[in-house]
């Protein structure tokens, strides 16, 4: 029933060749591109700001790490346990888009994007997570309609992203403060030439 769903979902969402070019080109760029975003974010976040808001955004952007790594470890575990062929490795559909034909489930692409915008709509602001909500859902989207992924593959990356926030909030109430003054330490010592030089924030 569920996997019935999956397909029919899939070949409604789907690209055929018929597809308009702009749109499956657009799409390839958000399949492939959009993810940049996380590292970027992340790395901006914690290298420059004010001084009164540089402290909460090291915060954020460690707790959104300790995040993604939960995630992406349960979405490892999942596609190991309960592998699951790609639409083109079934056959169904249509692929617009080159990618190896492993496990499709839960969706890397969906767990790291979904994780994201859900850590800034727990420990940040509204706009700013309902903004990487859409390029979450955007990246979903752009995924399946190029034939790689099936829907519950990205219904999956929501989920186990919601788990690697719960985990991450539950170890950051139980040393979470030490370890950002530890990290930001070490972040210190290593970029102490770039802060002298007021490249970075200290």
């Amino acid at each position: 029933m569920m996997e019935a769903l999956n397909q029919k979902l899939f070949l409604w969402i789907n690209a055929t060749p018929d597809s308009p070019g702009w749109l499956i080109a657009l799409a390839t760029f958000i399949a492939r591109d959009a993810i940049a975003i996380v590292p970027m974010l992340i790395a901006a976040l914690w290298l420059w700001g004010t001084r009164h808001r540089l402290n909460a955004q090291r915060e954020l952007v460690l707790k959104t790490a300790i995040a993604l790594v939960y995630a992406l470890l349960i979405s490892w575990c999942l596609g190991s346990l309960f592998p699951h062929p790609r639409p083109f490795v079934a056959g169904i559909g249509h692929q617009f888009l080159s990618h190896a034909p492993d496990y499709s489930y839960p969706s890397d692409h969906g767990t790291t994007m979904f994780t994201v915008a859900l850590a800034f709509l727990c420990w940040h602001r509204l706009w700013s997570g309902l903004t990487l909500l859409a390029v979450a859902i955007a990246i979903a989207w752009s995924r399946i309609y190029l034939g790689v992924h099936w829907p519950l593959d990205m219904l999956g990356g929501l989920l186990v992203g919601m788990l690697g926030c719960l985990f991450a909030q539950v170890v950051w109430l139980f040393g979470g403060t030490r370890l950002l003054r530890l990290i930001s330490s070490c972040y210190r010592t290593l970029f102490s030439l770039l802060i002298r030089k007021g490249w970075v924030k200290e």
